[in-house]
C-alpha cells in the first residue's frame, strides 16, 4: 500500500476530488473585520497541546508547511487548564481580530465557540477539526477514523500471538467510539476469536483522558496482565503511556494520528511501535490554508478518508513488513473499503 505520512498527499487528494469550495470570503486583506492584512493561518490547540506527538503535533506540521510555502505569519495557541467555552471564544475572536486567516480550532471542543465567533467575523475563514459546525465561512474538517482503525485491527490480528489485543480510548465519547468500532471490526474480520479488551480512561476530557500518560500506562499494564500483546490507543498524549507500557512488556503498540514510530520523544520505544493509524490533520490544515491563499476558501463539511489518503496505516517500522501476511491483508482490506465492499462500523 502507499504511504500517506507526507502532508502533501491529502492536499493532492483534496484537489483530485474537486474540493474547491464556494467562496465564502477572502484573505484578511479584504475581510474588513480585522486589524491586519499580512497574517496567515492560526491554530488553537486541543487538550494536550503541542508536544503530544500525535493529534496536535500533526496540526502544527500542517501550519509549518503552510508557513514555509507561503511565507506568511502564523500563530499557534495553547489551551488553558479548565477553560470554558467563553475562553475558547475569546481566543478565536482575538486571532480573527488580529487578521489571521484561516483560524482553525483543533478539536471538537471548539464547536460552540467556533459557531459563535464565525458569525461575528464573516469575512474570515474558520476551520474546525473533528466536528461539524454550520456556517458559510466555516470548513468542518472531519476524518474517517474508523477506516484507519479497521486497518489497525487487521494488523493487530495478524501480529497477535496470544489472541488477546487491547484498545485504550482517552475519553468515552462518540468520536473515540469510531476508533474502537473500526478496530474491533478489523480484528474480528481478520481473525475471528481474538479477544479485544477495551478501556476508556475518563468520561470527560476535563478529567485528563487525553493528557495523562500515567493513566494510559496504567490501563495498558492492566490489559497486558490479561495477556494482551498488541495495544492500540486513541488517547492523545495519554497514548504515550500506553506505548511505554507495551515496550516495557515487549508487546506491540499501535500509534494514532501521527506516525509515532518517527516521533523523537518516543524514540526509546520505537521498536515496539508496529504501525500507526494515520489521520492527516496536518494535510487538512495545509489544504484549508492553501484554499484561502488561492482566494478559493473551503467551506462546508470536508471528509478525509482512504480514498483521498486522508487516513491510513504507516509502514515505517521495518518489523511491519516482517509480520507474516500483514501487508497483504492490510492492502486487501484497504482496497475493499475504498471499493465499498467493506462497510466499516462507526459505533
Amino acid at each position: 500500500m502507499r504511504r500517506i505520512s507526507k502532508l502533501t498527499r491529502v492536499a493532492v487528494g483534496v484537489a483530485s476530488l474537486g474540493l474547491v469550495a464556494t467562496a465564502c470570503g477572502g484573505t484578511s486583506s479584504d475581510s474588513g473585520d480585522s486589524d491586519s492584512s499580512d497574517r496567515g493561518v492560526a491554530i488553537a490547540y486541543d487538550v494536550g497541546g503541542k508536544g503530544d506527538q500525535s493529534f496536535n503535533d500533526a496540526a502544527y506540521a500542517g501550519l509549518t508547511k503552510a508557513k514555509d510555502e507561503f511565507g506568511y505569519k502564523t500563530a499557534d495557541i495553547e489551551p488553558t487548564e479548565g477553560e470554558t467555552n467563553a475562553d475558547k471564544e475569546q481566543r478565536l475572536a482575538s486571532l480573527a481580530k488580529q487578521g489571521y486567516n484561516p483560524v482553525i480550532g483543533v478539536g471538537f471542543a471548539y464547536g460552540p465557540a467556533m459557531k459563535a465567533v464565525a458569525a461575528k467575523y464573516p469575512k474570515t475563514t474558520f476551520g474546525i477539526v473533528d466536528s461539524v459546525v454550520p456556517g458559510k465561512n466555516v470548513a468542518s474538517l472531519v476524518f474517517a477514523e474508523e477506516q484507519a482503525s479497521y486497518l489497525a485491527g487487521v494488523a493487530a490480528a495478524k501480529a497477535t500471538k496470544s489472541d488477546v489485543v487491547g484498545f485504550v480510548g482517552g475519553v468515552d465519547i462518540p468520536l473515540i467510539h469510531k476508533f474502537e468500532a473500526g478496530y474491533k471490526q478489523g480484528v474480528e474480520d481478520t481473525k475471528p476469536g481474538v479477544k479485544v479488551l477495551s478501556q476508556y480512561l475518563t468520561q470527560t476530557a476535563e478529567e485528563g483522558g487525553f493528557s495523562s500518560p500515567d493513566k494510559g500506562k496504567a490501563a495498558a499494564e492492566g490489559q497486558i496482565e490479561k495477556k494482551a500483546d498488541v495495544l492500540y490507543a486513541a488517547a492523545g498524549l495519554s497514548g504515550q503511556g500506553v506505548i511505554e507500557a507495551a515496550a516495557k512488556a515487549k508487546a506491540w503498540a499501535i500509534g494514532v494520528d501521527s506516525d509515532q514510530y518517527k516521533q523523537a520523544a518516543l524514540a526509546p520505544y520505537k521498536n515496539y511501535i508496529l504501525t500507526s493509524a494515520l489521520k492527516d490533520v496536518g494535510g487538512a490544515v495545509y489544504a484549508l490554508s492553501k484554499s484561502v491563499q488561492d482566494d478559493k476558501p473551503l467551506s462546508g463539511t470536508r471528509t478525509f478518508d482512504l480514498k483521498v489518503n486522508g487516513v491510513g496505516l504507516s509502514e515505517s517500522n521495518p518489523a511491519y513488513a516482517k509480520v507474516a501476511g500483514l501487508q497483504d491483508a492490510v492492502n486487501k482490506a484497504k482496497q475493499e473499503i475504498i471499493d465499498g465492499k467493506i462497510k466499516v462500523n462507526t459505533e
